[in-house]
């Protein structure tokens, strides 16, 4: 009798050519997002290169600029990290220091945004909104966008941190109860803005979307070594 040594077949890697164009799509959105955003951006420049700090972190405009400016600064955190841990002998150690990185420095601007107080903040008294899509009608494109990447950062990187997390139904209740917290503190604060249930909504749907694009390198409990009872 013949028997079959020869190893099993792996599956067939992703072709070279795919691999290619996907990182040009990925290339080519990346500059077509800064291309939509580059005027609002150069319009906040001159406040932060002149050290107009008001008006640089005070806008919008100015807290994306900065964002950006600060990439590089972010990455070097994360190499150094990486590299600190590799020496210490952790496996996966640019997986963690990209994830932890990328929570903060992902997360961190677009909580600043929400909390800048507006016109009539401490003046105005606060206001709930409790019915559930009736703001997103008022809310426009560019509103929904934006409470769409509050959280996506946090809903992306997390899972790839901690294994407790790597679930859709535990990025939701992650991102429903940040945004929660988020328009507690602007009622309690008095910051002129609408605690609205729809921003938790949105927020909460925009970390689960951004989780599940990062399913593939979730942190999850099967990473650790399985450990076999035989009977």
């Amino acid at each position: 009798m013949h028997l079959d040594t020869s190893p099993p077949t792996s599956p067939p890697a992703r072709p070279a050519p795919l691999r290619i164009a996907l990182l040009g799509f990925a290339a080519l959105a990346l500059a077509g997002g800064l291309f939509v955003v580059r005027g609002p951006l150069l319009m906040a420049a001159p406040a932060c290169v002149s050290g107009r700090w008001q008006g640089c972190f005070g806008t919008f405009n100015g807290v994306v600029l900065m964002t950006l400016v600060t990439l590089p600064l972010a990455v070097l955190v994360a190499w150094a990290t990486a590299r600190r841990r590799r020496r210490a002998g952790v496996a996966g150690a640019w997986r963690l220091s990209l994830a932890e990185v990328g929570v903060v420095h992902g997360t961190l601007p677009f909580l600043w945004m929400t909390m800048m107080p507006g016109g009539g903040a401490g003046v105005v008294p606060p206001r709930v909104s409790l019915v559930p899509l009736r703001d997103l009608v008022v809310m426009g494109t560019l509103g929904i966008v934006g409470n769409l990447l509050v959280f996506a950062a946090l809903g992306f990187f997390a899972p790839v941190r901690w294994a407790a997390v790597a679930s859709p139904a535990r990025i939701l209740a992650l991102g429903a109860g940040c945004s929660v917290l988020v328009e507690t503190a602007q009622y309690v604060l008095r910051l002129d803005r609408v605690s609205s249930v729809d921003d938790v909504l949105v927020n909460a749907a925009g970390a689960v979307l951004a989780g599940l694009a990062s399913r593939r390198w979730w942190r999850t409990r099967a990473d650790a070594p399985a450990v076999h009872r035989v009977a």
